[in-house]
């Protein structure tokens, strides 16, 4: 979504719109229309950049990405040695 690099479903994060903000779905089991992103800040920055999330989930308006952006952080920090 953000790069728009292709890769494995297993390697992206699905993210989906919870009363307008960006929440992380890494099971795919939360309800609604789920875009997909790499797990990496960088990737959600051009998402954020690009107004990816409001296109994707087909809403109008800027949506909070704070939780979204600290979930990847936690989950860079915890993968790296």
């Amino acid at each position: 979504m953000g790069c728009r690099k292709r890769a494995a479903k297993h390697q992206l994060l699905r993210v989906t719109a919870v009363e307008g903000v960006c929440v992380p779905d890494p099971r795919g089991a939360l309800p609604g229309r789920g875009a997909h992103l790499h797990p990496e800040p960088a990737c959600l920055d051009l998402a954020v950049r690009r107004r990816a999330f409001p296109r994707a989930f087909r809403l109008q308006g800027a949506l909070d990405t704070e939780r979204l952006r600290g979930f990847i952080e936690v989950r860079v920090s915890d993968s790296s040695p």
